[in-house]
């Protein structure tokens, strides 16, 4: 039997403009993006649509702006009668894929991910932690890798298991280095230093994933219509009290898409639709397995070219 994935992309997807056809030609998009402006007390939409860039990059602001562009999105996708067996978000965009699935309003989420960019850009004071994408390394030897140079030279993990070959490192500004010369090592043909805030989905996020457990402690959480799949385990949860506890580890524990993925695919599911800015997730989700089949949903354009095919 064919079953259905919707997902929903995190932290990098952003673009200035993005969602923009979506909000000329739909009511119901600009009153969410209204939504987000009342919600946060600023104009979120304006540096949606107009940036500057620097602006939306500031993660305080990218990951309300992502999330919000997500849920307009898949509003239009469900007024289509659009429906999924699993939802599953990588990194911020877990708080979509919960909206998505009833267990928080897009308002609380709105809310909730505002203050979460400010307590991760907060955590670690700026220049002392640092990621890298790295490519072509095996698994298991880079995650040895960093064990021993978090004993010798500071704190490295991986953050982002995304797809074989693809592994995202976190921690210090030194650790990160440090596995960066040495990468070669876990079999890396190339180490990109990541333009980011701080060393996101590393042991040093604890302080802010504390802060965070707060906020969540007092957002309504219901238990979830449909199987999320969760970063943390790749595996399936629903109880509103699992998921509470797993948003909170999230900051700090690695993200482990390819794992989500390989599972999804595994209960029969092929077609994965991506909801929200960009393509990142289709990439990651066709070096998993290119069998699968992925559509984007990140404009007007594309969802009517989803009902047209």
């Amino acid at each position: 039997m064919s079953r259905t994935a919707f997902v929903f992309p995190g932290q990098g997807a952003q673009a200035v403009g993005m969602g923009k056809d979506a909000y000329e030609a739909s009511a119901r998009t600009r009153e969410i993006f209204s939504q987000a402006d009342e919600t946060l007390d600023c104009k979120l939409s304006d540096i949606i649509m107009n940036g500057p860039d620097v602006l939306l990059k500031q993660t305080v602001n990218t990951q309300p702006a992502l999330l919000t562009v997500s849920y307009a999105l898949l509003e239009l996708l469900q007024e289509r009668g659009y429906k999924a067996d699993y939802v599953a978000g990588h990194s911020l965009g877990e708080y979509s894929a919960l909206v998505a699935a009833g267990v928080m309003s897009f308002t609380d989420a709105v809310r909730t991910v505002r203050a979460r960019g400010s307590f991760m850009e907060q955590a670690v004071p700026g220049g002392r932690g640092a990621m890298a994408a790295v490519l072509g390394a095996e698994r298991e030897a880079l995650a040895e890798l960093c064990r021993t140079i978090s004993e010798e030279a500071g704190v490295v993990e991986l953050a982002n298991v995304n797809c074989p070959g693809q592994i995202v490192i976190s921690g210090t500004a030194e650790g990160v280095a440090a596995a960066a010369e040495r990468g070669k090592e876990a079999g890396a043909k190339r180490v990109i230093p990541l333009d980011v805030s701080g060393p996101f989905h590393s042991s040093l996020m604890k302080p802010a994933a504390e802060r965070l457990g707060e906020v969540l402690r007092g957002v309504a959480m219901k238990d979830a219509d449909i199987p999320v799949i969760a970063n943390v385990t790749a595996l399936p949860v629903q109880e509103a009290a699992v998921i509470r506890e797993l948003l909170e580890e999230q900051v700090y524990s690695a993200v482990l898409w390819e794992d989500s993925v390989r599972w999804l695919a595994n209960q029969g599911v092929d077609t994965f639709i991506e909801i929200g800015s960009g393509t990142v997730l289709a990439g990651l989700i066709k070096k998993v397995d290119k069998s699968l089949k992925v559509i984007s949903v990140n404009s007007m354009a594309s969802i009517e070219a989803l009902g047209s095919s």
